[in-house]
């Protein structure tokens, strides 16, 4: 039992989270707490596993649309290349035109001589026309040369005719083959991109509806531990009243053997004269106690201390609800001929941290007031009126 209660105010020395119910849950209320946390729990399981069904698909998306891309990018180059073929069946193209028109150019020629020359213009004639043997010669020397110009600029006005009808084709189908391939590459990879984005984009929804779960989950789970764990400490303190009332040879005030708490406190003088006065309102009402209530109709011993600080202006983290022997870690050490009005007394049945079980609130004068017991109920009274008084008050 002992190392359940250093166990328990130890846990209340580090941060926690107030949670609004009683501060002595019913086992229901534990029940019911834990069915939430499980309803949350199959909530984000069931999330867990659409999210990771998710993320396969985006990750199957993934692949297809690298692997678009990598059919691009080979589009890309086969592009490239159908540009460069292109290019190059154009300069074809264009030295066959520069061919035709050379072609073109010597036939005039020729024309333009025999015109020069007279439509007679004939062998015999040159052989009946000669000055002599020398002139008859270079005559005939000329007409062969003609002849054979006259034969080559043929030949090649017709081959270029041919090369340049053949470049021109080439290039009007390397043409048309780059413009397809740049019409298809272009159109699956923007397909696979857009169904990858749309994936990612419901990928990101369901991780946000995890991330909410979890914390949802996270919240349930700490509400029924801190429901169960007020539940003991309620039920500790219960018990230890119960044993208060069979345990003889109590002091009347323990002797110190040594107590610590609270280097420093939260509370002003004025927030204790306004816990004060809210304390005794509740006596002066004639409200009823109830184990593990703080208010507003009934209290407990260390509900009627959390709730009149609570009206007075201290609230979570500052301020939450303990039991008895919590409250005294949680508040300064102040020797009994130190009080003010304000300051907490404890009880203890042993003497000790862990077996104190009732707390009251400081009203001046050697006076407390007290939410004594189911029989007395909350009662204005002196603070040797219950015996085992611990050797120190505690400041808030």
């Amino acid at each position: 039992m002992k190392k359940i209660i250093a166990a328990l105010l130890i846990a209340t020395l580090l941060p926690t989270v107030a949670i609004a119910a009683p501060p002595k849950p019913t086992q229901a209320q534990i029940d019911a707490a834990k069915k939430i946390e499980a309803e949350k729990k199959a909530a984000a399981d069931a999330a867990a596993k659409r999210l990771n069904t998710a993320k396969k698909t985006l990750k199957q998306l993934a692949a297809i649309s690298v692997a678009k891309t990598k059919l691009y990018n080979q589009a890309v180059t086969e592009l490239k290349m159908k540009t460069k073929a292109a290019d190059i069946a154009m300069k074809h193209l264009q030295a066959a035109q520069a061919s035709v028109s050379a072609g073109k150019r010597a036939i005039g020629k020729m024309a333009l001589n025999a015109y020069v020359m007279g439509s007679g213009f004939t062998d015999f004639e040159t052989i009946l026309n000669s000055d002599g043997p020398q002139d008859l010669a270079d005559r005939m020397s000329t007409l062969d040369a003609l002849g054979d110009n006259n034969s080559n600029a043929l030949d090649r006005f017709k081959s270029a005719e041919v090369v340049a009808s053949s470049a021109q084709k080439a290039a009007d189908v390397a043409k048309q083959a780059q413009a397809a391939a740049t019409i298809k590459v272009s159109a699956a990879k923007k397909e696979a991109d857009i169904a990858r984005a749309m994936q990612q984009d419901e990928v990101d929804r369901l991780q946000a509806v995890q991330d909410k779960l979890a914390k949802e989950l996270a919240v349930a789970q700490k509400t029924r531990l801190t429901l169960e764990q007020q539940r003991q400490l309620a039920l500790l303190e219960e018990a230890n009243a119960g044993i208060a009332t069979t345990v003889i040879n109590q002091s009347k005030i323990w002797p110190d053997t040594g107590f610590t708490g609270r280097s420093s406190t939260r509370s002003t003088e004025e927030m204790r004269t306004k816990a004060v006065a809210f304390a005794q309102k509740q006596v002066e009402a004639r409200k009823p106690y109830v184990w593990g209530n703080e208010g507003p109709n009934s209290f407990d011993c260390s509900g009627l201390v959390y709730a009149a600080y609570r009206s007075a202006g201290l609230g979570w983290p500052n301020w939450d609800r303990l039991n008895s022997s919590l409250f005294w870690v949680a508040t300064k050490r102040v020797k009994l001929t130190e009080l003010v009005p304000g300051d907490l007394l404890f009880y203890s049945y042993k003497g000790t941290v862990s077996t104190i079980h009732h707390i009251t609130i400081y009203a001046g004068g050697g006076m407390m007031w007290e939410a004594n017991s189911k029989d007395r109920g909350l009662l204005y009274s002196s603070i040797y009126s219950v015996k085992g008084l611990m050797p120190y008050g505690g400041r808030v």
